[in-house]
């Protein structure tokens, strides 16, 4: 891992009316890491994710990627900058094939859908790219097979898939592992820290186990503010963490 700073934010905040979901974030990703946010429902963490991504513009505060400020910028510029993003809830198309949905994003991120993809050359491309992250991400025996007829593990690996098609340098993957049974789970954790040679990542996870097996750093929001952030050991030791999230017998059950 670098100590190079990929990802930065200064003072960052997001007010919905009277609500501060986000309030004064300073948070920061290093080069080649896997990053986890931790919290509660309600801490800001999903917020944090879409003001990363350019789904959401800050009320205040900055985001620095690759020392060059991005925040107001829109999702579409910003992936295309090389931050990739997937979403809490599985957002593929289920009536196109597994390859489809990743020519689909690839093809999205060249240029746009309709235009000069339609060459052959671009048409090339797009579907070595697609069959790429497919075998990157054990998908490619599934090729041909409507995303509807895949599994639910299969369909959440599928969403990482679309994101790797867009060439992120950064990914922003919100709860990769939602809803899975223990295989599917373990088969997605091998996944994301293979990914982690070549990407850095940034994950919000409820699944404690994962999070400690796979994380560098992670931060802890409560309340939209930053609690601590720290080495992965630091946090699973941290008093102060075990009281406001994680729950004494975390620290028993590590002991």
């Amino acid at each position: 891992m670098s100590q190079e700073t990929m990802l930065q934010t200064r003072g960052l905040t997001r007010r919905f009316g009277g609500l501060v979901a986000v309030n004064d974030v300073d948070f920061d990703v290093k080069t080649g890491e896997i990053h986890a946010i931790l919290g509660p429902n309600g801490a800001g963490k999903s917020t944090l994710i879409n003001l990363l991504s350019g789904e959401l513009p800050p009320s205040s505060g900055e985001i620095l990627y690759q020392g060059q400020p991005i925040h107001g910028k829109p999702a579409r510029q910003i992936a295309r900058m090389g931050i990739g993003r997937s979403h809490q809830k599985t957002n593929i198309f289920p009536r196109l094939s597994c390859l489809q949905n990743c020519e689909l994003a690839a093809r999205i991120h060249m240029g746009g859908v309709f235009g000069s993809w339609r060459s052959g050359q671009r048409a090339r491309e797009v579907n070595e790219k697609a069959l790429q992250v497919l075998e990157t991400c054990q998908l490619v025996h599934q090729a041909y097979t409507p995303a509807s007829a895949m599994s639910y593990g299969e369909q959440r690996q599928l969403q990482i898939a679309m994101v790797l098609a867009t060439s992120p340098s950064l990914m922003l993957l919100d709860e990769p592992m939602a809803g899975m049974g223990h295989e599917e789970t373990a088969q997605v954790t091998e996944l994301l820290k293979a990914l982690s040679d070549q990407y850095t990542l940034v994950l919000i996870e409820h699944d404690m186990d994962s999070v400690f097996r796979l994380a560098d750093r992670i931060t802890v929001m409560v309340d939209g503010c930053v609690l601590e952030s720290g080495p992965t050991e630091q946090i699973r030791r941290s008093e102060k963490v075990q009281d406001v999230y994680l729950g004494r017998h975390h620290q028993e059950a590590s002991a």
